[in-house]
């Protein structure tokens, strides 16, 4: 499969070096004449076009200059023009669902056209004048045709249920989009998450990760193994091509150095796949946390007896460790106003609430009353150790007295000091919080928790260091924001909290985290 995409790849990249030689359907000209430049018009968005020329894509103020060639835009009836491709899950009811709201507040009518089982076009009418302003182009496919139609200059935006992949991301660098993985290149969308899903009827409930990760291998292949009937394990993912079907591969199977079994039946579609595990009694599968349907969730459980259930608090938090950002990508060029903001429109307040009703999970930050920690205070005492002494656990219990923990939490990629996609997100969604105001008058702290592997001093310098380098990280990107009104600190406990057990490379990466109190 790693092989057919980068052939794939390659042949895209080979017909894009050789685009120029064939069209040159308009001409950029400076009104005196001196300045002449053609090639093949990508994109105009009513101010400036964007031409792919013998100097590579270049970005052309459209005010100064006289447009000649049969792709010249009608400059006085102009329609902006966006093409979104990717994630069917996350085109089919996110993206309608975020686009209605947009027009709903930005005064537009909305008219939709399915033009396929693939493709549909939103187009955006204004209210007052009945004049069409934009039309949205949607291809529904997977992630990977979505990076496919992004570099085949296809895609203004791409929707996807994993991260870019090093070879996409090298291509599109040469392409000149620019480096997709920049704060402002890559956006996450809305959350979701990996869900363990089996038959009701089926009496297991809980499973460790690792054992998750053993029976899409096949090396548990008998629900007797599980504390189940005897009866052999009828495997059920997403297709490979999808983003979860990928993230499926990175986040379970990679940690446990593990290859998928042979027998596993794949569906296209989220729902073929939830209804196929419900009706099989002895079938398990892996579904998105929007598309559990009527199955049976599985909870993932340790040896130290912790529980990790997919809820809509754990998942925005990343307690749960299986979670799956959904990413928009935007390469380097200038996207029509309308559609600035609507992406604009989809981090504000309004958007968090639809995509809630849509049925996933929204970014906006709650406060967990320290109240509604009782059952992780429990934990804490629970597996206290000789290195997590009374006095620490003390200390923790008197900082954080009166505090609410925020749902914004910061986690960091595995064997990294760099933030993991989610948090990356949640640098931008704090950041704007503080600037308009959000916690004005008010302490906030960035809490620092580790693992237990290694001494616990040593830990608790660790989760100081990187609770630091998280509020430098929201203070830099917080640029309007008037720090004299609230107060940044930062502390840290070590393992003295953990969330799960030590005893897997998933658990050590739930305790791994910098958590968000405000007071």
């Amino acid at each position: 499969m790693a092989l057919k995409r980068a052939a794939i790849f390659a042949a895209l990249f080979f017909l894009l070096g050789q685009t120029i030689a064939f069209a040159q359907d308009v001409t950029l000209t400076s009104p005196d004449g001196s300045v002449e430049i053609s090639g093949t018009l990508l994109g105009f968005d009513g101010e400036f076009y964007r031409v792919d020329s013998v100097y590579g894509e270049l970005t052309v103020d459209g005010s100064g200059v006289l447009c000649d060639g049969p792709a010249c835009p009608n400059l006085q009836d102009f329609v902006a023009q966006v093409s979104i491709s990717g994630s069917a899950t996350m085109g089919s009811v996110l993206m309608p669902a975020l686009l209605e709201g947009f027009a709903l507040r930005g005064g537009y009518v909305t008219q939709r056209e399915t033009l396929n089982s693939e493709q549909y076009v939103y187009r955006l009418i204004s209210e007052d004048s009945d004049k069409l302003v934009a039309e949205f182009h949607f291809r529904l496919t997977t992630t990977d045709d979505g990076f496919f139609d992004l570099l085949g200059n296809e895609a203004d935006i791409v929707m996807a249920l994993r991260e870019i992949r090093p070879e996409e991301r090298k291509l599109a660098r040469e392409a000149g989009m620019g480096d997709m993985t920049r704060a402002n290149r890559s956006r996450v969308l809305a959350l979701d998450a990996m869900v363990p899903v089996v038959s009701p009827s089926n009496p297991v409930r809980s499973v460790s990760p690792l054992d998750l990760a053993r029976i899409l291998a096949g090396r548990i292949d008998n629900w007797k193994d599980l504390g189940g009937p005897d009866a052999p394990i009828d495997l059920h993912l997403p297709a490979f091509e999808t983003g979860l079907g990928q993230a499926i591969e990175d986040e379970i199977m990679g940690p446990a150095k593990l290859e998928f079994a042979e027998n596993i039946v794949r569906h296209d579609r989220g729902v073929d796949l939830a209804l196929a595990v419900q009706n099989g009694p002895f079938a398990i599968g892996v579904a998105s946390y929007a598309e559990v349907g009527n199955t049976q969730p599985v909870t993932l459980t340790g040896a130290c007896g912790f529980a990790l259930r997919a809820a809509r608090r754990t998942i925005k938090t990343e307690d749960y460790p299986l979670t799956a950002p959904m990413f928009l990508y935007l390469p380097a060029r200038r996207l029509p106003k309308i559609g600035r903001d609507f992406l604009a429109f989809t981090r504000g307040p309004s958007a968090q609430i639809v995509i809630r009703r849509a049925g996933f999970v929204d970014q906006a930050p709650e406060e967990i009353a320290i109240n509604d920690q009782g059952s992780r205070f429990a934990n804490a005492i629970s597996v206290a150790g000789p290195e997590t002494s009374l006095e620490e656990l003390q200390r923790m219990t008197r900082t954080l007295d009166g505090m609410a923990r925020l749902t914004t939490s910061f986690r960091f990629e595995s064997g990294s000091i760099r933030l993991d996609a989610q948090s990356r997100s949640n640098v931008q969604q704090l950041a704007r919080a503080l600037e308009v105001g959000r916690y004005d008058a008010r302490q906030v702290t960035f809490v620092g928790f580790s693992d237990g592997d290694g001494p616990a001093s040593a830990n608790r310098d660790i989760a100081l260091k990187r609770a630091d380098a998280v509020r430098r990280a929201v203070k830099q990107a917080a640029e309007t924001a008037n720090f004299d009104r609230v107060v940044l600190d930062v502390d840290a406990f070590g393992e003295a909290l953990p969330m799960a057990c030590d005893d897997s490379a998933w658990g050590r990466q739930a305790n791994r985290r910098v958590e968000v109190w405000v007071r």
